[in-house]
């Protein structure tokens, strides 16, 4: 089957408007791509993108939600407000908010299904830290993540999902997996997915997030279980972004 690409942006917390502005107007001048191309900015700036980027094939995603629908939970964003300001999908799970906020499985899959009530798109984060690759539970850990989520929505739920995988030890140290630890990860994946529904684990769309960088990213866009890329520092650099979209295809 074949899957269109995804190259996502994640710019975490960085970024201003004047150099977004910047940014924006750069990726603009990227020719026309068979893959898509999403960036994702801090929430403050979800109204400057979407308006920057209006009539462009440039998709917004909001880099992560409440499991709330509304209601007094101050400082929390819902699905239907990111819905608002024209977000496609939504960073859920990501390493840093697990690591560094404590979102245990339970919390990212109650997430999930708030943005698949809304209509909007998941982007599930899942990958293992050094020390779990290391003891050889790299399998364990991302299977661990997904069935968490296959326990609340259900597989069926999954075609309107995308996972990214994401190996811990390899985000922000400017290590990355191998195009073939890539693969080899991917295809573990999709073979989870297809004991409860090989249908739905041949339409995921599975991305590869973790120092991606234009450089590595041809021989990564070749595996066959490799659908995009989930793009940290390198997505804050017009050039070198758009040579990953390029790469992509």
């Amino acid at each position: 089957m074949i899957r269109q690409k995804i190259v996502a942006g994640n710019w975490k917390m960085n970024g201003s408007k004047e150099s977004i502005s910047l940014l924006i107007n750069g990726l603009l001048e990227m020719e026309g791509s068979n893959s898509e191309v999403v960036v994702a900015p801090s929430f403050p700036y979800l109204s400057q993108v979407e308006s920057l980027i209006s009539g462009s094939a440039i998709v917004l995603a909001a880099q992560n939600v409440s499991q709330e629908v509304k209601g007094a939970f101050t400082g929390e964003v819902s699905a239907s407000m990111l819905g608002d300001f024209g977000v496609k999908y939504v960073l859920l799970g990501h390493s840093e908010r697990r690591s560094l906020y404590g979102e245990i499985d339970a919390l990212v899959a109650s997430k999930v299904k708030a943005v698949l009530d809304f209509g909007l798109v998941p982007m599930l984060c899942v990958g293992e830290t050094l020390a779990e690759r290391e003891a050889g539970k790299t399998l364990e850990v991302c299977e661990r993540q997904i069935q968490a989520v296959i326990d609340v929505v259900g597989i069926a739920a999954f075609e309107g999902l995308v996972i990214a995988y994401e190996p811990v030890w390899a985000i922000g140290t400017g290590l990355s997996a191998s195009a073939e630890q890539a693969q080899e990860v991917h295809k573990a994946i999709r073979e989870f997915l297809a004991q409860s529904s090989e249908s739905v684990s041949q339409k995921v769309q599975i991305l590869y997030g973790g120092s991606v960088k234009a450089s590595t990213s041809s021989a990564l866009f070749q595996m066959p279980d490799v659908d995009g890329a989930l793009v940290g520092g390198a997505s804050l650099d017009a050039k070198e972004f758009i040579a990953i979209v390029k790469a992509a295809g």
